[in-house]
């Protein structure tokens, strides 16, 4: 096994998510893992902490995109517009790996350790938005109800998204929906 083997973190996901799915996250260890993916322990250790996080490997891809898309919304564009935006970028690429996600969310879902690691992304995904609504010169307030609101529509899309497996509707078309509702029962703006 080489030291410096390239797509490192992209292996070790994978291999981890098809260890977790064939026997189960509890029953896995970091050494199947990385022989599984042909790394050595010490590679999987210069990627990640411990097994939990290898889940979360696209978090700060996640936070660059929705940063990217706000921060280049026009200059027209409202706060939540801005969100809904983000929000469908984030989503258009879970939809393309779409069997991956599923499987990773029912690791997640079966275990209390990992939905809690995954509340926090959550909130970090909403304060990423914040943070780039902020940049762009909105109110704080204006800024953080937004990006929390957003970051609720996601949460229901992609939990009707996986109660489905994706098979009747796409998960950006079920953002796209939850937007929409939003907006209708908040009495305001449409797109």
């Amino acid at each position: 096994m080489g030291r410096w083997e390239p797509n490192s973190r992209e292996r070790l996901f994978a291999a981890a998510l098809e260890l977790y799915a064939e026997r189960g996250y509890e029953q896995t260890t970091v050494a199947e893992i990385a022989r599984r993916a042909g790394l050595t322990e010490r590679t999987f250790f210069r990627h990640f902490p411990d097994k939990r996080e290898v889940l979360f490997l696209g978090s700060a891809v996640m936070e660059e995109q929705l940063t990217k898309v706000v921060t280049e919304a026009p200059a027209s564009a409202s706060p939540l517009t801005a969100v809904a935006a983000a929000i469908e970028a984030v989503s258009a690429g879970m939809q393309e790996r779409q069997d991956s996600v599923l499987v990773r969310q029912s690791v997640v879902a079966a275990h209390a350790e990992l939905r809690e690691r995954e509340l926090i992304k959550r909130a970090k995904l909403a304060a990423t938005m914040t943070e780039a609504l902020g940049a762009r010169g909105v109110d704080p307030l204006a800024a953080r109800l937004s990006a929390e609101a957003g970051t609720a529509v996601f949460h229901v899309a992609f939990e009707r998204w996986v109660e489905d497996r994706g098979r009747t509707r796409g998960l950006v078309d079920l953002v796209r929906e939850g937007f929409e509702v939003l907006r209708t029962v908040a009495g305001g703006e449409r797109t």
